[in-house]
């Protein structure tokens, strides 16, 4: 398996996109990577605004970014959650300055705004958003998926296949 002894956070909070954590989750998992769920607390239930819950394994305290090879934000309302926590930040600017993959999808943007990593990188997301990522200095269009370098964005749950792909491809040959 491609993604065998790479390790993913996968961020979650209250009203995550359901298909948007569980989707990259299963795949990466279905290619062989380990994809823990972090949220605020360790062993907590979150609940999906479709009500799918997901249990975090981990508090975002318990973590360290350099232990990982990869973080996946997920959309929905969580984004705007995520993005208060210091330890989320710096989690993802973590990920950046090492290069490693940061995948995030529909408001997800939101968390790589508030950690200031946008400026001048393409990008796409919802586009009920897209004056924040342009405000924040991203080059917003309108594709299903955007890769630059290791920011791999997407825009909603139909683009789910070739942003979950080009995740796991770049994550496969880092």
């Amino acid at each position: 398996m491609r993604l065998e002894n790479k390790k993913v956070i996968a961020l979650v909070d209250e009203d995550f996109e359901d298909l948007e954590l569980w989707y990259p989750v299963l795949r990466l998992r279905e290619e062989g990577a380990t994809v823990h769920l972090v949220g605020k607390e360790a062993n907590q239930k979150y609940i999906g605004k479709y009500g799918v819950p997901a249990e975090s394994k981990y508090a975002f305290s318990d973590i360290n970014a350099e232990d990982y090879d990869g973080i996946l934000v997920p959309g929905g309302w969580a984004p705007d959650k995520l993005r208060r926590f210091p330890e989320v930040l710096e989690m993802v600017r973590s990920m950046d300055q090492a290069k490693k993959p940061i995948g995030q999808i529909c408001h997800a943007g939101w968390v790589l705004i508030s950690a200031g990593i946008l400026r001048g990188k393409k990008v796409t997301s919802t586009p009920g958003i897209k004056d924040d990522m342009t405000n924040a200095g991203g080059l917003w269009s309108d594709e299903p998926v955007v890769t630059d370098g290791h920011l791999i964005s997407s825009r909603r749950p139909p683009d789910l296949p070739p942003y979950v792909k080009a995740y796991a491809d770049y994550l496969a040959n880092q």
